[in-house]
This record gives C-alpha cells, sequence and structure tokens, in this order.
C-alpha cells in the first residue's frame, strides 16, 4: 500500500508483474549456470557403464564414489600416479598463504593511497591499474629467471611469491576504490583522538572493509 496526497492506495499490479518477471530471470540464470555443476557431480557419482548408456542430466541410479576414490589415490597426472592428494595439499599450501598475504598488501596499500594521501601516490595508482593489466604470459620468464636467481624455482614459496606479487596490483585498486567510499571524517576524528596510522587501520579501517575482503578472497576475484 502507498499514499498520495493523502489518498491510500494499493500498489499497481504492474510493478508486481515486473518483480515475477525478474525473479523468473534471475531463476534461470541460476539454472543455467548451476546445470554444468549438476551434471558435474551426478556424472561423477555414477558408474561407467551407467555413464555410456544414460544422459548427462539424468540423475545417478545408484550412487557410487569409486571415481572419487580414484581420482584422489590413483588417477594418474602426467607421469605419476599417485591421485590428486598431494597436488591438493601443495594448492592449499600455496594458495592460503597468496591470498592473505596479497589481501592484507592491498588493503594496506589502497588505505595509504586513499586516506593518507602523499605526493605522487596518482603516479602510483596509475602504475598499479597498468600493472593489473599485464598478460601473465609476457612476465614468464623474468618471472623464471628471477626465482631462479633467489634459489625459489621449482617450490612452494616460490608459487606464493608469484601469485602474491602478481595479485598485488588487483587487490591494491579493488582496496583503493573501495576505500574512496570510506568517510575521511572518521580517520581525522581517530587522529584528534589519537590513533596513529596502524592503529586506525585495524581498529577503523579493516573492520569496515570485510565485504571487500570476502569479495578478494573468493575465486570469483581470482581468476589471473
Amino acid at each position: 500500500m502507498k499514499q498520495v496526497s493523502g489518498i491510500v492506495r494499493p500498489k499497481g499490479r504492474g510493478q508486481n508483474v515486473q518483480r515475477v518477471l525478474l525473479f523468473a530471470v534471475l531463476g534461470l540464470f541460476c539454472i543455467y549456470y548451476l546445470v554444468p555443476l549438476f551434471v558435474m557431480v551426478s556424472t561423477s557419482l555414477k558408474s561407467l557403464a551407467e555413464i555410456r548408456e544414460g544422459t548427462l542430466l539424468a540423475p545417478p541410479r545408484a550412487i557410487s564414489t569409486e571415481a572419487w576414490a580414484k581420482a584422489w589415490s590413483a588417477a594418474c597426472v602426467g607421469v605419476r600416479c599417485n591421485g590428486l592428494a598431494p597436488y591438493f595439499a601443495n594448492s592449499v599450501l600455496m594458495v592460503v598463504p597468496a591470498v592473505l598475504i596479497s589481501t592484507f598488501l592491498g588493503a594496506l596499500n589502497g588505505y595509504a593511497l586513499t586516506k593518507w594521501r602523499f605526493r605522487g601516490a596518482d603516479t602510483i595508482c596509475a602504475l598499479m591499474l597498468f600493472g593489473a593489466f599485464i598478460p601473465f604470459q609476457v612476465i614468464l620468464l623474468p618471472m623464471a629467471r628471477t626465482l631462479g636467481e633467489l634459489g625459489l624455482a621449482g617450490t612452494i614459496p616460490g608459487l606464493v611469491f608469484v601469485h602474491t606479487v602478481y595479485g598485488l596490483a588487483f587487490t591494491t585498486l579493488f582496496f583503493r576504490n573501495f576505500f574512496i567510499g570510506v568517510s575521511d571524517g572518521i580517520v581525522q576524528a581517530a587522529q584528534i583522538d589519537g590513533a596513529g596510522f596502524f592503529g586506525i587501520f585495524f581498529r577503523i579501517v579493516l573492520p569496515m572493509s570485510i565485504p571487500a575482503i570476502v569479495f578478494i578472497s573468493s575465486p570469483a576475484a581470482r581468476d589471473d
């Protein structure tokens, strides 16, 4: 119900129709994106004979985890047939530190570029923007040579270093854009109360940036 010039009138049917159409379109998009996931999961729970005889969209008649067990412990990856277990552990050891370090440094850089302005901040921001669009193939040879000279080639710390540096430009720019929307008055009030650079960052700015941190840490934001 809505009130216009003192008269209470019911909401128009057109608004309800638009809402129904909107949810219908959103539902179709959800189905479109979830169907491949359903096919992948349902196929992994079928036996090989059922996969050959059935269809992709058909659910499994009898759930089987044999494919999961084989992929985890006996699947051949390259010349080794010890499954995905050791590679999964290496991925966790690489991804978790790289995401944490690049997110923290990006938040710190974005905070410094927006709330503690200094000479050359715009130039640094422009260079960061340029670095965010450098193709990964361009830096392969310099990266390999640098890791070799540092003694990090073929190691997990080397991969952590590479992913941290390569993602730093994106995280800095994202947090910079996020912190621009944070009122400068909050920072100035904290300065008047005696808070310093890191005190304001850890106690005020960082807790306010939880939505940005969640997005930066998501796989959708890290497809580089």
